[in-house]
């Protein structure tokens, strides 16, 4: 595990960690589609911080700043690299803040 890599418990969560290029990279591909899920269209979309769960897979739980003081919480699943590393949106939380904890959901 190189020395940028979050600590990862099998099957739980790891310490929230300041996002990076691949977090962002992530986000921008799920923005679309957490706008229409939300029903709302965000000129800012920039992740904070992020956990993530190994599971069959990754899940990754993530904190993006969507304007003002305003945030959301997305949990994307990224499918094993054999089955092609596709990505899932699987839940948006919206009203969060820069203060809320990223939690499981």
């Amino acid at each position: 595990m190189s020395e940028s890599s979050p600590s990862i418990m099998c099957g739980g969560t790891c310490v929230p960690e300041p996002a990076n290029k691949e977090i962002q990279d992530i986000c921008d591909e799920m923005k679309h589609t957490v706008e229409d899920r939300t029903g709302n269209t965000y000129n800012v979309f920039t992740a904070k911080i992020y956990t993530s769960q190994v599971v069959a897979g990754t899940n990754f739980f993530i904190k993006v700043h969507v304007g003002g003081e305003d945030h959301v919480h997305l949990k994307v699943f990224r499918t094993l690299p054999h089955l092609g590393s596709a990505m899932v949106l699987v839940g948006v939380l919206e009203g969060m803040s820069l203060d809320s904890l990223i939690t499981y959901f």
